[in-house]
């Protein structure tokens, strides 16, 4: 049975800091296609960054781009979000995925949680100004 644990979620001021955390257990990290989405308050789920298996291709969107890095670590089966320079849009529950491959080609790794076979319960970041 697959299982993802998110943590590392928290309350930070506007330019700080956070990494986020997702522990894979039931099977190895390096074979899945995996990604962070996110739901803000009131607005659209947002795909966030994703990395593909083996290859370790990243994509992340355009409000993230240059703040958050995502990355894996195959010895844990953990992946991050570093997340930097926070703004107050950045806060919402943070969710990590993954599913078997084939990846979606390129930025589609970031279009549909629901194409995902497997998410975590989420952790929450909220960024005040």
């Amino acid at each position: 049975q697959v299982q993802l644990v998110e943590s590392g979620g928290g309350s930070v001021q506007a330019g700080k800091s956070l990494r986020l955390s997702c522990r894979i257990s039931g099977y190895a990290l390096n074979t899945f296609c995996t990604g962070w989405f996110r739901d803000p308050p009131g607005k659209e789920r947002e795909g966030v960054a994703a990395i593909t298996p083996t290859a370790y291709n990243s994509y992340y969107a355009d409000s993230v781009k240059g703040r958050f890095t995502i990355s894996v670590d195959n010895a844990e089966n953990t992946l991050y979000l570093e997340m930097n320079s926070l703004k107050p849009e950045d806060s919402a529950m943070y969710y990590c995925a993954a599913r078997p491959r084939p990846c979606p080609i390129g930025l589609q790794m970031l279009d549909n949680l629901a194409t995902y076979d497997y998410r975590g319960q989420g952790t929450r970041v909220t960024v005040s100004s």
